[in-house]
Parts: structure tokens; C-alpha cells; sequence
């Protein structure tokens, strides 16, 4: 247990007992805790392999390399369709956790076998995103954008391609793209 993280487990939360649960299983599992994006995250040798971490309807374990788990019990869900790596187990009450601990265990061992061998996930290259129209059109006529938003890393460009194509309108499209100008030009990400 790392200190640290008790605060994660301590505040109160509709998940509180289902967190424990799961704390106590994948400690269990002799990765090292620690805590990462505000949640407790359990790590071998400083990678990530699982995190714990709680959303309205659900409390999740969330495996970042999951794509390459086997899934015997077809329990791994991707939590959206541009999640390439990560995939979650759900919970929404304490007693499917108190059921699934033999089978979340050997998850989170499998887990641990992918870290060890070194297994890599092939992620999708950035030209495989759908780039909207209108960002073409901007990028055709901004030699300047055009070269910014080239500089970005390949995440930073994956982000904003993302976010513009996920709006239904042209409008809203092309409001985001003029938004998010500067921030291209200045060679910062979507979230910087």
C-alpha cells in the first residue's frame, strides 16, 4: 500500500467499498502502487498495468494494454472507438467484484506476462484518421498551419483530428478548427 494513494480510497464516494475491493485484489497481485492521473494506478517496474478508477454508473479496472489480453470471459470493454490500447472491466455493485475475483486476478497476471514479454500494441498511424474537409481546406490554405500542425507530435495531431471530426455540423467543424488555430501555430495540443 502507498500512502499516498489512501486519500483515493479514503474520500467518500458511491464506490468506496468497490474500490477497496479491487485495491486489495490487485495489490494482491505484488505490483507496485502508486498514483497516477488522480487514481490509484499499479505499475511493474514503473509501466502501467491497471488502474482503478470510478465514473457515474460504474467503478472500472482499466488494463492499458487490454487490447493484448485474451479475454477468455469476454469482460474487456473499450470505452470508446478511438481507445486503441486500454480496455475496462465494469462494475456497478460490490458482489460482481466478490464473483469475478479468481477470474480478475488472472486478468491482472496476464496483464503482468504482457508487461514482462514486452508486448507492444500497433497503434493506428495518424494518416489512418479521418482529417474533415474542412481542416483540409484549412491546411491548404495556411502554409503556415499546414507546417504547425506537421510539427506536432503524432498524439497532439491524433487529438485534434479526433475532435474535429467528431462534430455532426460542417459549422461546428469549421468553428473548432478557427478555435484551435492558435494553439496548432504555437505547437500546443488540444489539452495544453
Amino acid at each position: 500500500m502507498n500512502p499516498k494513494v489512501d486519500w483515493f480510497f479514503n474520500k467518500t464516494s458511491k464506490w468506496q467499498e468497490e474500490y477497496s475491493k479491487l485495491r486489495k485484489i490487485a495489490l494482491a497481485s505484488g505490483l507496485a502502487e502508486e498514483l497516477k492521473w488522480g487514481c490509484p494506478c499499479y505499475t511493474l517496474d514503473g509501466t502501467n498495468v491497471v488502474l482503478i478508477h470510478g465514473f457515474k454508473n460504474y467503478c472500472a479496472y482499466l488494463f492499458h494494454k487490454g487490447v493484448l489480453l485474451k479475454d477468455p470471459k469476454r469482460i474487456l470493454i473499450q470505452q470508446t472507438a478511438n481507445v486503441q490500447s486500454a480496455r475496462q472491466i465494469r462494475f456497478t455493485h460490490l458482489d460482481q467484484i466478490t464473483d469475478l475475483e479468481p477470474i480478475l486476478k488472472a486478468y491482472i497476471k496476464e496483464a503482468i506476462k504482457v508487461e514482462k514479454l514486452g508486448a507492444k500494441v500497433e497503434f493506428k498511424k495518424t494518416t489512418e484518421f479521418e482529417m474533415p474537409d474542412e481542416f483540409k481546406a484549412a491546411l491548404k490554405k495556411s502554409v503556415a498551419l499546414h507546417k504547425a500542425f506537421k510539427l506536432l507530435t503524432p498524439g497532439r495531431q491524433r487529438g485534434y483530428l479526433l475532435y474535429f471530426a467528431s462534430a455532426k455540423q460542417a459549422k461546428t467543424r469549421a468553428e473548432r478548427i478557427q478555435k484551435y488555430t492558435p494553439a496548432i501555430l504555437k505547437g500546443k495540443g488540444l489539452e495544453d
